[in-house]
Parts: C-alpha cells; structure tokens; sequence
C-alpha cells in the first residue's frame, strides 16, 4: 500500500499551544495512506546566511524532514497579524541556501486557530504569500478556526462535531491534493 508522508509544522513554540493541539487532532481525523509527523522548528538558529556554507545540525535534520515529507500542513497562530517569528524563521531556512529550496513543488495546505472571531485569517493570508514565492503547491480554500475551550477533548479528538466535519473534508480534500501531485513513498504491507 502507498504510504504519504505528511508533514505537520506548528507555528507555534509554545508548550500548550492550541495549533499544536489543533494539528494533532487534524493528523487523528487523518487519511488512510497518511503518516503524519511534526517538524520540529523551535530548535532552529535565527536564519543567517553566513551559515548558509556550513548548516547546523537542526537546519540539515529540517530541510531532511521537509525533502523527505510528500505534504506539508501548516497549522499557524496569529503573531502581530501576521506569521509568527519562528515560522517564518523555518521558511527562511527550507528555502536556503540558493538551489536548494526544499519547499519548491511541495503540496501544502495551510490552516490555523486563535481565540479570536477570525481564527488567524491574517497570518494565513501572509504565510500564503510567503509560501507562493517559494513554489509551494498550495490547497486553495480558508480553514480559520476560532478556538474555544472544549473545541477538542483531553483525548486529542476535536469535541464539536460540525467544527469535527469540517476539518475532516479539510484533511480529505488535503489528500486528495496529494495523491494527484505527490509520489508516495512505497513501504511493506
């Protein structure tokens, strides 16, 4: 059976964020072919170019996980009505040194929740731009979701079965984006 690898980055380094939660029930309504699994960020160095001759170890792993990943979900807060620091911090780093961007011709989609009534529809917006000029091959379609307390249960499963459908035709539709434009890895049934 073909097997996606997808890719989850949270936009977030906070320890109880709520798109880290976001993201992990996303990845528990998942798609069956699907192995999700978190980029982590928040050990990335401020993007230097300097470093660019000689990468840490944690850009190397990053831009390994993003290679690798058949998909990515980016599930972001809303910094300043905008994208937070330490993502675009990843970007900037998936996209060096120049020649080897490893977001070009990635499918992606893009979603994020906040406490407020538009859910991160700004950073969304912003890191929809960013993501374009990098040759990311982006899910159209918005996915603000308002976060509120019990939105998802201590199981990790979102609570609210409307808010629940919602996210599950978004991961769908993801999946469906992927199996057009990606070639999955072939692992052993």
């Amino acid at each position: 059976m073909a097997q996606f690898k997808i890719a989850l980055i949270v936009g977030s380094n906070r320890r109880e964020s709520v798109n880290r939660k976001l993201a992990l029930a996303l990845a528990r309504l998942g798609s069956p072919g699907f192995d999700f699994k978190f980029a982590q960020i928040d050990d990335l160095p401020l993007y230097n170019q300097d470093d660019e001759g000689n990468l840490p170890a944690s850009v190397v792993r990053f831009k390994s996980e993003i290679a690798g990943a058949d998909g990515v979900i980016f599930v972001t807060p809303e910094h300043n009505r905008s994208i937070p620091a330490v993502l675009k911090n990843a970007i900037d780093w998936g996209g060096r040194p120049w020649g080897k961007n490893s977001w070009t011709g990635k499918v992606a989609a893009v979603t994020g929740t906040s406490p407020g009534a538009i859910g991160s529809a700004l950073a969304q917006q912003h890191l929809r731009q960013i993501l374009g000029a990098q040759g990311v091959l982006l899910m159209g379609g918005e996915t603000y979701i308002t976060f509120k307390e019990g939105l998802i249960d201590s199981s990790g499963m979102v609570a609210d079965e409307s808010t629940r459908g919602f996210l599950k035709s978004f991961v769908d539709q993801f999946a469906a984006l992927v199996a057009r434009f990606a070639t999955p890895a072939l692992v052993a049934a």
